[in-house]
């Protein structure tokens, strides 16, 4: 990082899960922000993506039945390389177990409701609604916090210390964007994706008036 005093301030990327309906949100902050950020848009059309409705109906060819199927793809690094020349305690004892833990359980059931379900087995309840994942978020920047769900994770440990500790590994995540779709109207992250849309044609429209002005000024031939 450099030192020149008026260099701007980095912003990190964050992971970030809401236990609903407790107010302590679980909040993973990147420790490196990913080199990219791979992103994939598919149109729903029909109540189907545009590959599963083929031609079958031209008339709804330019209908959109709700937002985009959208796919995120990115690798957080985590590395206890600084903290270990520290000699930070708890790098030295856990290395980089806490910040792999946190990540993982974004795929788990809270222990707590695993075992109030068995509870609730052994007294006879037949029917058990399996628990709820926290309201996840991705955190990318001010103009980008998403509702996510996290599809999958794959974590590759790179170097271990003396006691098999892993003190640095890359964490791939695939990511599906929730939308208002997703969500029944009582859960924040329905308005949460709500914002991220307004936002997102806020911005359109900065770049529509920008180009209109470039064609009018004659910069740009429309025809």
């Amino acid at each position: 990082m450099t030192t020149f005093p008026r260099s701007p301030k980095l912003l990190k990327g964050a992971i970030v899960a809401l236990p609903l309906p407790s107010p302590i949100p679980n909040v993973i902050i990147f420790q490196y922000n990913p080199r990219e950020v791979r992103r994939s848009l598919r149109p729903r059309v029909g109540g189907r993506s545009a590959e599963e409705q083929g031609e079958a109906d031209r008339s709804e060819a330019l209908r959109l039945q709700g937002p985009p199927i959208e796919t995120l793809a990115l690798t957080v690094e985590i590395d206890a390389t600084d903290q270990l020349e520290r000699a930070d305690p708890a790098a030295v004892t856990l290395g980089i177990y806490p910040q792999l833990s946190a990540l993982e359980l974004l795929l788990y059931p809270a222990s707590d409701q695993v075992l109030a379900s068995a509870a609730l087995s052994v007294l006879g309840t037949l029917e058990i609604e399996p628990p709820e994942a926290p309201l996840t978020l991705l955190v990318w920047g001010e103009k980008r916090v998403v509702p996510v769900r996290l599809g999958a994770m794959t974590i590759t440990e790179q170097a271990y210390d003396t006691t098999l500790n892993p003190i640095r590994a890359e964490v791939t995540l695939s990511l599906r964007v929730l939308t208002y779709d997703d969500f029944e109207e009582s859960n924040p992250g329905q308005s949460i994706f709500l914002v991220h849309q307004v936002i997102k044609e806020a911005l359109s429209a900065f770049d529509t008036v920008r180009g209109v002005g470039a064609a009018v000024s004659g910069q740009v031939r429309l025809l």
